[in-house]
């Protein structure tokens, strides 16, 4: 009994493992990336973990998601290491300024960081003294995120002002350097960082006491895996166009449902993700434009001119929509196959359009002239009978006679009788 219980004191007294919260994006830096970063520190405040470590890899993304992850980052009880790996990833722009924010930065082999020049989020153009306003303030930013942990605050303000980007290499190198060290992956960097005495961006100094350290992997839920997959500019284009197609078929055959239904639900998704994504406005205003003059072509013969210039206009509109963050953007093999494919499909419709307008209108006994029918009883030369065209049955009258089940083709009418004569060779345009 004894035993059992000295065993129980041992345990209580017994210091708890030390754990560490991992967190891997991949992608764009936006709100559904914000709310999963800054999520994986709520995790490690709730579990008290002892270590945050941010994987990343990141072309860049908006500035304001970006300060609300550091923002968390800097009030996070556990510190934060932003890792830029595996070898041959980038932190760029607003993953830049992660790194820099990050109580230990580390790159892998092979990686580099950097290019952090500010654009506009709307993809307007902006004026000389817009654009040095917005640079000078991201610069001061950089500065003010370098300073606290000791990095080099020239070069992480010529990162925003010149764009420039360092490779692992060069970052570590630099006097003072603008990462702590670089590791192979995420076992090397917590060897590494056992015994490490770290500079929080309060000034406090914490060790670091990573041996033997267990790490807890954490995973975006299903709902961000979709809002992530959607805000992705490939997906969102994709979106787009089937939208644009669906309303197109449901606007060429009203009544179908289905195509009016799936184009306005993608339309949906895809506006979700361009507000969520860094777009230019007046490449979506071209997208519209053209899908208008599209949609003028079927109702209005303009002998094409109206489906080239709206297709010009979705192509340079397509080329703009995700110009505003390098490496944020639509492929371009992509956008050349829907826009073709878009403009091929309203074309043809168009050309249908125009031939059933020019086609020679047939109505009342005019449409039956050379329609194959059928006798349903016997008819004598110079006499009336009945005969069956298209499941209706007439009155006819033959020059000849004529027995019952015969095959005839309506030569005339007089009044509400048909004249009718027996099937030969010369074509027809139908059978009864």
């Amino acid at each position: 009994m004894r035993l059992v219980a000295a065993m129980v004191l041992l345990a209580a007294s017994a210091p708890e493992q030390p754990t560490a919260v991992v967190a891997e994006y991949d992608g764009i830096i936006h709100p559904i990336a914000a709310e999963f970063l800054t999520g994986a520190i709520d995790e490690a405040d709730r579990v008290n973990a002892d270590l945050v470590v941010f994987v990343l890899r990141t072309p860049g993304g908006l500035m304001d998601s970006m300060r609300d992850i550091v923002s968390r980052m800097v009030s996070s009880r556990a510190p934060v290491v932003v890792f830029v790996g595996p070898s041959g990833s980038r932190a760029a722009s607003a993953g830049f300024l992660l790194a820099l924010a990050a109580d230990v930065a580390v790159m892998a082999p092979g990686t580099h960081i950097g290019a952090a020049h500010p654009v506009s989020g709307s993809g307007e153009p902006m004026d000389e003294t817009m654009a040095q306003k917005a640079a000078s303030d991201a610069a001061a930013y950089a500065r003010s995120l370098a300073a606290p942990r000791g990095r080099n605050e020239e070069l992480a303000a010529e990162a925003v002002t010149e764009s420039r980007a360092f490779t692992d290499q060069e970052a570590l190198n630099a006097s003072p350097p603008l990462i702590d060290f670089i590791a192979r992956d995420v076992p090397d960097l917590l060897r590494t960082l056992d015994g490490r005495e770290i500079r929080r961006f309060d000034g406090r100094t914490a060790s670091l006491a990573t041996a033997g350290i267990a790490t807890t992997a954490v995973e975006m839920s299903r709902r961000q895996q979709f809002l992530a997959a959607i805000a992705h500019p490939q997906i969102a284009y994709l979106l787009l166009s089937l939208g644009i197609l669906g309303l197109t078929v449901e606007l060429w055959t009203p009544g179908a449902v289905l195509p009016g239904v799936a184009g306005g639900l993608c339309l949906l998704l895809a506006f979700f993700a361009l507000q969520v994504l860094p777009v230019n406005a007046v490449g979506v205003l071209l997208i519209l434009f053209g899908v208008g003059l599209l949609l003028l072509e079927l109702m209005v013969p303009s002998f094409g001119a109206l489906g080239i210039g709206g297709t010009i206009s979705v192509l340079v509109g397509s080329l703009m929509l995700t110009d505003t963050v390098p490496g944020v953007s639509v492929s371009r093999p992509l956008v050349f196959a829907v826009t073709g494919t878009l403009a091929a499909l309203v074309l043809f419709l168009g050309r249908l359009a125009i031939q059933a307008q020019r086609a020679p209108t047939a109505m009342g006994m005019e449409a039956l002239a050379g329609v194959e029918a059928r006798t349903i009883e016997a008819l004598a030369a110079g006499g009336e009978g009945q005969v069956r065209v298209h499941g209706e049955i007439w009155r006819a009258r033959s020059r000849q006679p004529l027995p019952a089940g015969a095959r005839v083709r309506v030569t005339g009418a007089d009044g509400l009788t048909l004249t009718v004569e027996p099937v030969d060779a010369a074509p027809s345009k139908g059978e009864a």
